[in-house]
């Protein structure tokens, strides 16, 4: 078994997260690819079987636990080198996913890991407060996930637009994120969310915590939103 391998098993046994041999194989793939390409662009500041399968596999694995993913329809926001949703979809392949980034460097790096690995994915060059205004894909999502680094109320309008009511949005945030949280609350419910969100507080292997923000759309989205980015980072909501 070869680190990462034995890493994954470790972690994934810790989240309650039940992996395919499938999986372990895709996983391998993915770290050996990601590595090769990191050495062309900054996909991440990550490197080594610990670090990418600690805190990049692991740390997206851990959303499985939080919302209803099988058979669902997921959008990951921000993806960049593919986290959280290409593991995700690894781990359970009955995800409907796609991709978004605004960078098409990032975007033709998922497109060749899908075709490598053979995961049906759909991989879109577009910013998300544009996406969001078309017609076949606002609210058309069970769920968003994103690991962008952006604060909760700006993260919030970027992503909930795409979320159909009844679905959730997935925010990945630091432990001590509870003041960031609470300066959400005008967009939340300003976007059709409920708040407070559900908070879910998780230990990674070698004791990094984590915390996911579990927001639930329960009315649409109003039409004017989301705004130009521009607007969104000089005036949060």
């Amino acid at each position: 078994m070869t680190k990462l391998a034995e890493i994954l098993t470790a972690g994934a046994n810790a989240l309650d997260i039940s992996l395919s041999s499938g999986a372990f194989a895709a996983f391998d793939a993915y770290y050996h690819l990601l590595e090769d390409e990191n050495r062309r662009q900054n996909l991440t500041a990550l490197s080594g079987a610990d670090e990418i399968a600690r805190l990049h596999f692991l740390d997206s694995l851990a959303l499985l636990r939080f919302a209803a993913f099988d058979g669902a329809r997921v959008i990951d926001v921000g993806s960049g080198a593919g986290f959280p949703g290409l593991p995700l979809k690894i781990a359970m392949p009955s995800i409907d996913l796609t991709l978004l980034d605004a960078t098409d460097k990032r975007v033709q790096f998922m497109e060749n890991l899908c075709a490598e690995l053979g995961i049906p994915a759909e991989c879109l060059h577009s910013r998300a407060e544009e996406l969001s205004h078309e017609s076949e894909q606002r609210e058309l999502y069970d769920i968003a996930v994103s690991r962008a680094v952006a604060r909760l109320p700006e993260l919030c309008e970027l992503c909930l637009p795409l979320v159909k009511p009844g679905g959730v949005f997935l925010a990945m945030k630091s432990a001590d994120s509870d003041e960031e949280i609470a300066e959400s609350r005008n967009a939340i419910e300003t976007l059709g969310a409920e708040f407070p969100p559900n908070c879910a507080d998780y230990t990674l292997p070698g004791g990094d915590a984590r915390r996911v923000v579990v927001i639930r759309k329960i009315s649409p989205t109003p039409t004017q939103y989301p705004r130009r980015f521009a607007k969104i980072k000089r005036s949060p909501l």
